[in-house]
């Protein structure tokens, strides 16, 4: 009896490592798509995504999405002692796997005006409100860059993410806040939008929010009201963040030089603005308060991230694209 349950089991484990094979072969075929729109935002620039461009976009995914897969599984098994690893997925999986990527296929980051942001989760109050950040948005290389901030946070992201290997695994393991893009307008999706992102404010835990809802290098979106309504409602500073993306970003010949030495690249330039408080604003002041921010975080890019505004109306709710 026991050597017929032992031989099942292993056929049992057998299929189920297929299994696991099989999902992780998706992490060399997703990525595809996410070079495809990569090279669109970058088709309306002077510098189009050339065939080395291409490689690199799509190493970054690859790597992304197989180091959080690996990460994933390693710390999943301590949710049968544990409530969550919301902390270890986001601490350790994203913030590795984010700094991994640009090590590899980007290149070096540098965040300015540090003193701007807050102390870190373990020395949070909370009593006080989580603040809100908001940055512009132009590349895949966003996401990986604001881990260089070395500040836990909470992405709004769409829920189709979840199906994509690793990425998916570790937004579910971090606690992210997920919206069903098909459905954001409607008020029963927004209000679990808001409820989620609020109690993850007045628990002390800051949210990271695009305002533009897409990436676009060529072109300046209007803010849209999620991050702004989450701010107001809880009285949070909102700390807007400029990304200064190089014009050469990814046809650069990075990492190749790195092997020997060479010249690094042009980092990606993160700067961080002073908080700017809510505490005595209301819903009246949002439309003054979105274009205030729209301003201040424009202000510091360079000329080939000055493109043409858009007026395109606003939109309460945000997402977040990862690949």
């Amino acid at each position: 009896m026991m050597g017929w349950l032992g031989e099942y089991g292993w056929v049992v484990l057998g299929w189920m490592g297929k299994a696991l094979w099989m999902y992780a072969s998706l992490t060399f075929v997703v990525p595809l798509a996410g070079v495809y729109q990569e090279r669109r935002i970058w088709a309306s620039t002077p510098n189009p995504l050339s065939v080395w461009g291409h490689v690199r976009v799509y190493g970054f995914n690859v790597i992304w999405m197989q180091s959080t897969l690996f990460g994933s599984l390693l710390i999943a098994p301590k949710l049968l002692w544990q409530k969550n690893v919301e902390v270890e997925s986001h601490c350790w999986v994203e913030s590795l796997s984010a700094r991994l990527c640009m090590g590899m296929f980007v290149g070096p980051v540098v965040v300015r005006g540090t003193d701007h942001l807050p102390p870190s989760s373990s020395t949070t109050n909370t009593n006080t409100p989580a603040p809100v950040y908001i940055a512009n948005h132009a590349s895949q290389a966003d996401a990986g860059a604001v881990y260089f901030l070395a500040r836990r946070f909470k992405w709004i992201a769409k829920k189709s993410v979840l199906y994509l290997p690793g990425v998916g695994q570790t937004m579910f393991l971090s606690g992210h806040v997920m919206i069903n893009r098909r459905t954001g307008k409607n008020t029963k999706s927004v209000s679990s939008l808001y409820t989620k992102s609020n109690d993850a404010i007045q628990s002390g835990i800051p949210m990271f929010i695009f305002p533009q809802g897409t990436r676009r290098l060529s072109t300046r979106l209007p803010f849209k009201d999620g991050a702004f309504n989450i701010a107001i409602t809880n009285h949070s500073d909102i700390i807007p963040i400029s990304i200064e993306i190089p014009p050469n970003l990814w046809n650069n010949p990075y990492p190749i030089p790195k092997l020997w030495g060479g010249t690094q690249p042009d980092p990606i330039i993160l700067t961080v603005h002073p908080p700017i408080s809510t505490r005595n604003k209301t819903m009246n002041d949002k439309e003054a308060l979105k274009q205030h921010c729209s301003d201040l975080i424009y202000s510091f890019l360079p000329p080939h991230m000055q493109p043409i505004t858009t007026t395109s109306s606003s939109s309460s709710s945000e997402t977040k694209k990862t690949s």
